[in-house]
């Protein structure tokens, strides 16, 4: 009797070192199933930060201006990043126009001289750059224009380098000029195409410099 209960008593001893093995073995697995599934949230969160970085070292920010000066019409990039212009749509009294000739013309301005100016129709404006958009030759030219632009609408689709895309329109709200948009719209029948008027553009300074 007396080794019988010696080797019940051996083989207890041996099923609780067991069992208390597997259990530490299951907490241990399940400390290192938290510690994985941390990593993964640290590396995640870490990614997140290194995205809005980067989102923000290449942020677009376009802001039309008027300078009476300079007799200039101006397209700013306030933002760091370059801004890629995808659509463009010019309105008069709320009616599209395909190109600056029309808006004049639904201005009623009649100039008997051609007014330069600059495409911005797929151009890409760096940070801190901007476009002349129109250049009048004379303050006549330039007032005539001022006293009409409150009836001028620009709509501007533009995206960052990463593919983020912004509708701008200087008709809107205060606060809601800029709107988040997916994507921009395809080329449509209202779009403002300056890059395809026959007319001559405002002329660049090596342009001015030839004899």
């Amino acid at each position: 009797m007396a080794a019988n209960n010696k080797s019940d008593s051996a083989v207890s001893e041996v099923l609780e070192r067991e069992l208390r093995r597997r259990g530490w073995d299951g907490v241990a697995a399940v400390i290192a199933a938290f510690v994985g599934l941390l990593a993964l949230c640290v590396s995640g969160y870490t990614a997140y930060l290194q995205r809005q970085q980067v989102r923000a070292q290449v942020w677009p920010y376009l802001e039309p201006g008027m300078s009476s000066s300079k007799r200039e019409i101006t397209l700013f990039n306030k933002g760091v990043g370059p801004a890629i212009i995808r659509n463009v749509q010019v309105l008069v009294d709320g009616k599209p126009q395909r190109n600056w000739t029309a808006v004049f013309a639904a201005l009623g301005l009649d100039y008997d001289h051609h007014i330069p100016y600059s495409t911005i129709n797929g151009v890409v404006i760096s940070g801190n750059d901007h476009i002349g958009q129109l250049a009048f030759p004379t303050n006549e030219d330039f007032s005539l224009f001022a006293h009409q632009v409150s009836r001028i609408e620009m709509k501007v689709c533009y995206c960052s380098s990463l593919g983020e895309c912004w509708l701008f329109d200087d008709a809107a709200p205060s606060g809601q000029s800029h709107r988040p948009v997916a994507q921009c719209p395809a080329p449509g029948d209202s779009d403002f195409l300056d890059n395809k008027n026959p007319e001559p553009s405002i002329p660049n300074k090596q342009q001015e410099n030839k004899p």
